[in-house]
């Protein structure tokens, strides 16, 4: 039986450790890496470099998006670009993406500031098919999870990450074998409600107002205060006063 041609497409800690799995496994799953597209983010420390571990292994290390191989098939974990239709039929049996955020409810960026934001007591990773809108096609795979009381965005982040691989790990020899259904996410939308958030949003977001009382001002803290970025403020004579944690 051929083996199915499988691109990665992928950036960032999750990336990386997807993209690690992949290779140690693909023998056993019937796959071969045909081609890898990533974006180094140095934000996130050394040891996440996809484009290093492809070399390694001799996969091919695409440029862009107009690059794409035909393949069985796309799998996406925190790539930054959008696929339009064209992209996306490159895969012939499927394209699916790895979302660090339970859908329908949060689609698009900033998903661990909004849910700390909004006081949501659960969050999660989901595996869904890839369409021509964000983080809008069915769902194949979910894991959701209760969040900290108190939580920090970071703190967040790290459990959504650790779920994320899990998802990753446990769902792939299923994604690849075509063993799952299909949730549309139109069904879900009533239960859990939807939105679609863009990263330019952020900026605003760490803007504190001192009239706000004392919960809002910490909450806020608490979803804003991310390692390696700006940390929120309030202004004052015309600067900008940082929020220290």
């Amino acid at each position: 039986m051929p083996l199915k041609k499988l691109v990665f497409l992928g950036s960032k800690p999750v990336g990386y450790q997807c993209f690690s799995y992949l290779l140690e496994h693909q023998s056993h799953l019937g796959i071969e890496i045909v081609g890898l597209l990533t974006r180094l983010r140095k934000e996130f420390g050394d040891g996440n470099d996809l484009t290093q571990l492809a070399e390694a292994h001799n996969i091919p290390v695409l440029k862009s998006l107009s690059e794409l191989p035909k393949c069985d098939i796309l799998y996406s974990v925190q790539y930054h670009e959008i696929l339009k239709p064209g992209h996306i039929s490159k895969a012939r049996e499927l394209a699916v993406n790895l979302h660090m955020a339970p859908l329908p409810e949060y689609r698009g960026a900033n998903q661990f500031t909004f849910a700390i934001l909004e006081g949501k007591k659960e969050f999660g990773a989901t595996i869904h098919k890839i369409d021509s809108r964000i983080d809008h096609g069915d769902i194949l795979f979910q894991d959701r999870f209760p969040i900290p009381e108190n939580c920090w965005v970071d703190d967040l982040y790290q459990l959504t990450l650790r779920s994320s691989v899990s998802l990753f790990k446990t769902t792939l020899e299923k994604v690849i074998i075509g063993d799952y259904t299909a949730t549309p996410q139109q069904q879900l939308e009533k239960e859990h409600g939807t939105s679609l958030h863009y990263k330019n949003e952020m900026a605003d977001l760490k803007i504190i107002d001192l009239a706000w009382d004392k919960e809002k001002i910490e909450r806020t803290i608490r979803a804003t205060s991310m390692p390696g970025f700006e940390p929120p403020y309030f202004m004052m004579d015309g600067k900008k006063v940082y929020m220290a944690p």
